[in-house]
């Protein structure tokens, strides 16, 4: 059984994609859950309110903080919105999970322009905005933490074409870098995680139907076969490197990058 530290005690976490597609770990769910833990007061972000209620009954069971709120986290009127809100609610923000993205298939060819640009949106412009509108909260107490939830497939070809997906996700990593250096001096740490091919419901629900025609488990040993360790990783195991990110354990690290793959992105073939 879990034993918890308190490591977030009373830290207000913003985190996006709090939602899940199905049962199991999601990284939202397992990110929202495994702060509130450890002592945070969960902000949290979806869609979806029906997507979130797992989430929250797994917290209220063992008396964690956390508020749902819906939002698209494209649209910077819905963003400004629930900033505010969780001011309103909470009184300030410590850290900032942006966890809000998914894969489209196609390379340039098949993949139509529509669907890039909204690939672009959900997984790229959700983190440039969230961060727009959350990162003066965090200047004007001179700290915080953001953690971007990016993948390898922003820095090599994992399997599968969905290159608005890694192209999308590449934008995510050097938004980072980026940001951290300029923030750096006025204590705001930004980092990234790049998640490998864990198994989360969105592989059940919606990776088995655009890559192996429904057929879930020819999937699971396909995307394992690529794996160096003996097991899947699920979204648990990006919850775990992101509270170490925004924990005031990692309070020299920014700018960088943590790789939550099982080996996969260091082989060679």
């Amino acid at each position: 059984m879990y034993t918890p530290t308190l490591r977030l005690e009373n830290k207000v976490v913003i985190v996006t994609g709090a939602g899940c597609v199905g049962p199991g770990w999601g990284n939202g769910r397992a990110i929202s859950v495994r702060f509130a833990q450890e002592g945070a007061r969960v902000f949290a972000v979806d869609k979806s309110l029906e997507a979130m209620t797992e989430t929250h009954d797994m917290i209220r069971a063992f008396g964690g903080d956390f508020t749902p709120y819906v939002a698209d986290v494209t649209d910077s009127k819905a963003i400004v919105s629930l900033v505010q809100a969780c001011i309103a609610q909470y009184g300030t923000v410590d850290i900032l999970i942006n966890n809000v993205g998914g894969p489209a298939p196609g390379g340039p060819v098949a993949l139509s322009e529509e669907s890039f640009d909204a690939q672009i949106d959900l997984n790229l412009k959700s983190v440039f905005l969230m961060c727009k509108y959350v990162i003066p909260v965090m200047e004007s107490k001179g700290s915080g933490a953001i953690v971007n939830i990016a993948s390898i497939s922003g820095i090599r070809f994992s399997g599968a074409p969905q290159v608005g997906y890694a192209v999308s996700k590449a934008g995510v990593i050097q938004f980072g870098r980026v940001v951290a250096v300029e923030y750096a001096k006025k204590g705001i740490r930004i980092n990234s995680i790049l998640p490998g091919q864990l198994h989360t419901p969105l592989v059940d629900v919606v990776l088995a139907n655009t890559q192996s025609g429904g057929d879930v488990e020819s999937l699971l040993k396909k995307r394992q076969a690529r794996i160096p360790m003996p097991f899947t990783g699920d979204g648990r195991d990006t919850a775990n490197a992101a509270l170490f990110l925004a924990s005031d354990e990692a309070r020299f690290i920014t700018g960088t990058e943590l790789i939550v793959d099982g080996g996969m992105t260091a082989k060679c073939d």
